[in-house]
């Protein structure tokens, strides 16, 4: 018993600590004439879709949820945030390349066919992020849409 109140003791000790670890949540501001649904004019239902599925990993325009203030989890989201924002930023589309563009729109499609995006485990946390399959093809037809044009 004695060592079990020990272990706890350090644990806590340890958790406490860890809350001093300062984490960035601060945005860049966001500049409309290079923000996706802005440069495309987004119908409303497609940019609703984009804002709660997609905006929190993928923007400037991340909303950190209370969890997100308590470590480690706080590590998890920031690590996740980053890593979204390094493969697909909605807020900085307009400073891509066409390339760039094409290889983004085309890996999103693929990700929501195959039901990777949003991630599971914020999904579970924002049911709003949650697509359903009408929703899943209204997105993939405007990416594809966008991607048969040309116009990226």
């Amino acid at each position: 018993m004695k060592t079990f109140l020990n272990i706890l003791y350090w644990f806590l000790i340890v958790i406490s600590v860890i809350q001093f670890i300062p984490i960035d949540r601060t945005n860049k501001p966001v500049d409309p004439k290079v923000d996706f649904v802005k440069v495309y004019k987004t119908p409303k239902n497609v940019e609703k879709l984009l804002r709660n599925a997609c905006y929190d990993c993928h923007s400037n325009e991340t909303i950190y949820p209370k969890y997100a203030y308590v470590a480690p989890f706080s590590w998890s989201v920031k690590h996740h945030v980053n890593k979204g924002k390094k493969y697909l930023n909605l807020s900085e589309w307009g400073t891509f390349n066409r390339d760039l563009k094409k290889n983004m729109l085309n890996m999103t499609v693929n990700s929501l066919k195959i039901y990777t995006m949003p991630m599971p485990g914020y999904v579970a946390q924002h049911p709003d992020a949650n697509l359903s399959k009408e929703d899943r093809t209204l997105l993939t037809n405007y990416f594809e849409n966008i991607i048969k044009t040309g116009n990226y």
